[in-house]
């Protein structure tokens, strides 16, 4: 008899901790530590944020966990907010992960991985911006054929790609402690001076929580995830502790050894780092650190089309991506929109103000899918939780995601005004082309032609509902 047609459970628990710290470690601590530093100005508070962004996010994972235990499909925010509020908050997050969330996450990642592969070819200048934007869209591209190929290849890559970006780390954290017990703690010696507000530091925290995206990915995919209730808990318990302590400990280094107007001279930290402390090996930084945020790209991809197909389900994007592979069981259309999308944002190329552009939209999901946890705790008792956690946790984590939504407004409105005119945006696409089910024949026509062409270039197919997944 035939396997049905439908998403398998492949990914393992070490899959899924490489997935969250292989997305996780991608360009954030390779770019943001110039970002928090140049919000604050001072190497105490600098390292202060990245502690609290660790702490944060793993608050946040753990909240995920039990959202991700008791409404255990694919799609993870979307689902969440779906499931406690309905199809018009969902959509509207959907909308905004469409347009800017998802495209934006792997662009930033995408350049910067391209930035640290052409370093070695251009040694004593900066890369090419024209070299940076078709290295970047090409390794779109590879990795987008990679994941419609194989999910066993795009897992094999995650895994590779994880160890490559550990090893990187290991040998700037080694090399910066070596710099310290040496006595070179000049740096150090007035930590908490700068020009730092409170309003800055939310700042500062947002390039810190941008290093940290990726902790809930592992909840886009839960319908692939072998035993998520046991797995989703301890891959958290893993990664989330590991990597705050590697991103600390990355800081701590960089600030031994980098002053601070080299700090904030150069976005591409590592490289400096590495040309300071490695003498010869020092093209070697740049070469791991791609070979870090290439592994970056993979994830935040392989997650992005498995959120696109949830919404097809649903019917609140086009059906067509929702069609898996009649073999290979890859959503190969979600991921040929998402890498096409990733593709055009790269040529955007100012990753600083991509990165807060994005974040208060982020985070308003984000805290919109706390909100639906504490509403189900109400609404639903008697849903299944396999996982439960302290009712402070959830709620101290809103009211942090609440201010980070609303403090920058003082700093930086018109970011403010244009993330909300997006996601408003979506409100007459909803009821044009959603909650109206019947659209014109001709547009029907249109799109069933479409459908049925894709379908036979590419070899898709609605999954099987109905089915188990294996």
């Amino acid at each position: 008899m035939a396997e049905p047609v439908a998403l398998r459970r492949k990914i393992t628990l070490m899959n899924g901790v490489a997935l969250i710290v292989g997305t996780i470690i991608g360009s954030g601590i390779f770019v943001s530590p110039a970002g928090v530093y140049l919000y604050t100005r001072s190497v105490g508070i600098s390292l202060l944020v990245w502690a609290l962004s660790g702490i944060f996010s793993t608050l946040g994972a753990l909240c995920y966990a039990e959202l991700g235990t008791c409404i255990t499909r694919s799609g993870g925010d979307y689902a969440y907010i779906l499931e406690a509020f309905g199809e018009l908050p969902a959509f509207l997050r959907l909308w905004a992960a469409l347009l800017i969330i998802r495209p934006t996450t792997q662009a930033i990642v995408a350049l910067t991985f391209a930035q640290y592969a052409a370093k070695p070819f251009f040694y004593d200048c900066s890369p090419p911006p024209i070299a940076v934007t078709l290295l970047a869209a090409t390794a779109l591209c590879l990795l987008t054929l990679i994941n419609c190929a194989s999910v066993r290849w795009a897992m094999a890559v995650q895994n590779i790609f994880t160890t490559a970006k550990l090893l990187a780390l290991a040998a700037i954290v080694l090399a910066g402690m070596y710099h310290i017990c040496s006595g070179n703690t000049s740096h150090f010696e007035s930590p908490w001076e700068g020009d730092y507000t409170i309003t800055s530091i939310t700042m500062a925290l947002f390039s810190g929580l941008f290093a940290f995206g990726g902790w809930n990915y592992l909840n886009f995919v839960t319908e692939e995830l072998q035993d998520p209730y046991k797995n989703l808990p301890k891959a958290i318990w893993i990664a989330m502790p590991t990597v705050t302590l590697v991103y600390v400990m990355a800081n701590l280094a960089y600030f031994a050894v980098i002053t601070s107007d080299e700090m904030t001279a150069s976005p591409a930290v590592a490289v400096t780092f590495g040309e300071k402390m490695f003498g010869p090996l020092a093209w070697s930084v740049p070469v791991f650190v791609a070979l870090s945020t290439f592994g970056g790209v993979n994830g935040v991809l392989f997650t992005s089309a498995r959120l696109f197909m949830t919404g097809a389900q649903e019917g609140h994007l086009p059906q067509l991506f929702s069609f898996i592979h009649m073999t290979k069981c890859t959503p190969i259309p979600s991921l040929l929109f998402t890498g096409f999308a990733s593709v055009i944002m790269v040529c955007w190329s100012d990753v600083f103000t991509l990165i807060n552009y994005f974040s208060q939209v982020l985070w308003l999901s984000v805290g919109a899918c706390i909100a639906g946890l504490l509403y189900l705790r109400k609404t639903k008792p008697n849903l299944p939780r396999p996982i439960k956690v302290n009712l402070a946790l959830p709620v101290i984590f809103l009211i942090c995601c609440f201010l980070l939504v609303t403090l920058p407004i003082l700093q930086e409105p018109m970011n403010t005004v244009i993330s909300f005119l997006i996601i408003a945006s979506g409100i007459p696409v909803y009821y044009l082309f959603v909650k109206r089910r019947e659209q014109p024949k001709y547009v029907g026509s249109i799109l069933d032609g479409f459908t049925i062409l894709v379908q036979q270039l590419l070899l898709v197919m609605p999954p099987e509902n109905g089915l188990s997944l294996q």
